[in-house]
C-alpha cells in the first residue's frame, strides 16, 4: 500500500483557493469569451500569487441560460472553453506548478436539454420520469405550491404535452434533479467519479441547500421579517424547499466517495444559510464536507463591531474539530473593494482579514487587484437574475467582468470583442501592479508568503484580542509563536495594539507608533 503524506492529504487547511470564473480569466481564440487554454497561459499569474489551489467555476457543455449552471452533459467541455484534450493539458499544467485543482459540481438542476430531462418530459411513463420532480395542477390548474423560483416567478412550470409542472429552483431551463430517485443520485455520483478518475483534487457543490424538496409539504409559510430584501423569493421561507434532512445524507455519500480515493477528495459546499443550517454540513462525525462555505463576512456590514462579532459566533458555533473557512467575494456578489462593500481604501484591510483569520481563504480572481464592480450599459446586460427582475440590484454582471493582464486593447483579455466590458484602469492591471511593490496585488502575494513561512496564520488558534469602532485586533497562537493583527477600519490614527516585530502592513514600510489610517498590520509578539 502506497504511503501518504498526511499535509498533501490535509493541503485543504493550510492551503488558499483561488476561483477562476472562466468566461472572463482569458480568452485564447478571439472570440472575447475565456477559456481553458486561456487559463493554462496566464497560470503563472497564480504562481506569482501564491495560492494553493484552484477552483474554475462551470465549463460544461450548456445552452448558456445562466451561464454554466444550466448544464447538458455533466463530463463534458463546452466548445466555447474547449474540449477534453485542453483540459487534460490544463490540469497537468496545474499539478506541474504544486497547485490542486477544484471543479464546479451543479447537482440540484440541469439544463432542460440535458438528456435526462429530454427523456423525463417525454412520458409520464418513461423511466427517467422521477429523475426530476412532477406534480399534478391544483384543481384549477395553478402549480402544485406557492414556491418561487430564485430568480422570479414561479417555481413550477407547466409542461403541457403531459399534463403536468415540473419543479425548478432557479430558471424553467433549469429543472431540479430528484435526488431522492436512487437511479438520478448513483448517475449523479457518477460524474464525480468521472471527474476524480481523470484526476481532479475535489469540487466545489453549488447551491447545495436547494438539492432536495417536499412538495408534499405544501406551500411555503411567509417570512415575517421580510423587508424586501433579496426580492421575492425571500418573502417565503423556504420550510419546503431548503435544508431538507436527505440533503446531509448527500453530503455524507459525496464524502464518502471521495474517501475511496488517496489521497482524499475534497469537498467544498456552497450553502447560504444561518450559521447553525451550514455547519450542518460538516456531518454529524466530520463526515460531510470538508469545508462548507461561510459567507457571514460577504454581505456583513463593513464595521469592525459587526465584523468580530460575526468572526467569534462563527468560531463558537464550529463543532470540535471542524475547519473554518472564509470568503469575501465571489461571482455572485459584490465586490469587496467596491463602495456598497468595504471600499477601495479598505480593500487591503479586508486582504490581510482574509488571510491571516483562521480557516482556509478563497480568493475570487480580482479580489487581488482590487477590482471594484464594473458598471454595465443596460444594452450589455446578460444576466438572467437582472433581466428577470430589473432594477432590483441582483445583476451578477458587474463581479463578472474580465481581468485586464496588460496595458493592450481589452486590457490583453482577448483580441475580440469581450462579453463583457474590461476595466481598463492601470490600478486594477495585472501588468500594472506586478511593477508596483506597494500594490494591493503585492500585498496578496506577501501575505500568502507569510501564511506559507508562519504556521500560526494557518494551524495557530485564534483569539479576538479588542474590537472597537476602529480598530479590529486578534491574536493566533501555535506552539511558542504568537502573531497579532491589527485592522484599522478608519480614515484616522490608532494605538497600535501590538508591541513586536511587524512582519507586514498594509503600507509597505516602516511601521510608525500609530496605525496609520486604513492600515493592517501583523505583527510578532514577544
Amino acid at each position: 500500500m502506497t504511503m501518504v503524506d498526511k499535509h498533501d492529504t490535509e493541503w485543504w487547511k493550510t492551503g488558499t483557493i483561488y476561483q477562476i470564473y472562466p468566461r472572463s480569466f482569458m480568452d485564447s481564440d478571439g472570440d472575447g469569451i475565456g477559456d481553458l487554454k486561456g487559463i493554462e497561459s496566464r497560470l503563472d499569474h497564480l504562481t506569482y500569487l501564491g495560492v494553493d489551489a484552484v477552483w474554475i467555476s462551470p465549463f460544461y457543455p450548456s445552452p448558456m441560460k445562466d451561464f454554466g449552471y444550466d448544464v447538458s452533459d455533466y463530463t463534458g467541455i463546452d466548445p466555447v472553453f474547449g474540449n477534453l484534450d485542453d483540459f487534460e493539458s490544463l490540469l497537468a499544467a496545474i499539478h506541474a506548478r504544486g497547485l490542486k485543482l477544484l471543479l464546479d459540481f451543479v447537482p440540484c438542476h440541469s439544463s432542460d436539454q440535458h438528456p435526462w430531462f429530454q427523456a423525463s418530459r417525454s412520458s409520464r411513463d418513461d423511466p427517467k420520469r422521477d429523475w426530476y420532480i412532477w406534480r399534478d395542477p391544483k384543481p384549477d390548474g395553478s402549480p402544485p405550491t406557492n414556491w418561487i423560483a430564485e430568480f422570479g416567478g414561479s417555481a413550477w412550470t407547466l409542461d403541457e404535452a403531459t399534463g403536468q409542472y415540473y419543479y425548478h429552483a432557479f430558471l424553467p431551463e433549469q429543472p431540479s434533479i430528484n435526488w431522492l430517485n436512487p437511479d438520478a443520485r448513483a448517475a449523479m455520483l457518477d460524474v464525480l467519479q468521472t471527474w476524480f478518475d481523470r484526476g481532479v483534487d475535489g469540487f466545489r457543490v453549488d447551491a447545495v441547500e436547494n438539492a432536495v424538496v417536499n412538495p408534499e409539504g405544501g406551500d411555503n409559510p411567509p417570512n415575517p421579517n421580510w423587508q424586501g430584501e433579496g426580492g421575492p423569493p425571500r418573502s417565503l421561507l423556504g420550510t419546503h424547499t431548503k435544508y431538507q434532512a436527505e440533503t446531509f445524507e448527500i453530503a455524507r455519500e459525496m464524502r464518502r466517495l471521495g474517501r475511496t480515493y488517496h489521497p482524499e477528495k475534497v469537498f467544498v459546499g456552497e450553502a447560504y444559510g444561518t450559521i447553525e443550517e451550514v455547519i450542518r454540513f460538516y456531518g454529524d462525525d466530520h463526515d460531510g464536507f470538508h469545508l462548507p462555505f461561510n459567507f457571514l463576512l460577504i454581505g456583513a456590514e463593513w464595521n469592525p463591531l459587526v465584523i468580530a462579532s460575526l468572526v467569534d459566533a462563527y468560531e463558537a458555533a464550529l463543532p470540535a474539530g471542524a475547519w473554518p473557512n472564509w470568503v469575501l467575494g465571489n461571482h455572485d456578489r459584490a465586490r469587496i473593494a467596491s463602495a456598497s462593500r468595504a471600499g477601495r481604501a479598505q480593500a487591503p484591510v479586508a486582504a490581510m482579514m482574509l488571510l491571516t483569520l483562521r480557516g482556509t481563504p478563497t480568493i475570487y480572481q480580482g479580489e487581488e487587484l482590487g477590482m471594484e464592480n464594473v458598471e454595465i450599459p443596460p444594452e450589455r446586460v446578460v444576466d438572467p437574475w437582472e433581466i428577470n427582475l430589473p432594477g432590483q440590484g441582483h445583476g451578477r454582471d458587474p463581479v463578472r467582468t474580465p481581468l485586464a493582464w496588460e496595458e493592450a486593447p481589452h486590457g490583453g483579455f482577448t483580441t475580440g470583442e469581450p462579453w463583457l466590458p474590461v476595466d481598463l484602469r492601470s490600478e486594477v492591471t495585472v501588468s500594472v501592479l506586478r511593477r508596483d511593490p506597494g500594490s494591493i496585488l503585492n500585498l496578496h502575494r506577501d501575505l500568502l508568503a507569510l501564511r506559507h513561512r508562519e504556521p500560526a496564520l494557518t494551524l495557530g488558534d485564534y483569539r479576538t484580542v479588542s474590537v472597537d469602532d476602529a480598530v479590529f485586533a486578534y491574536e493566533r497562537n501555535y506552539g511558542d509563536s504568537r502573531i497579532g493583527v491589527a485592522l484599522n477600519f478608519s480614515d484616522q490614527p490608532r494605538p497600535a495594539v501590538f508591541e513586536g516585530e511587524v512582519l507586514l502592513s498594509t503600507e509597505g514600510d516602516e511601521a510608525t507608533d500609530d496605525l496609520r489610517p486604513n492600515e493592517g498590520r501583523v505583527v510578532r509578539l514577544i
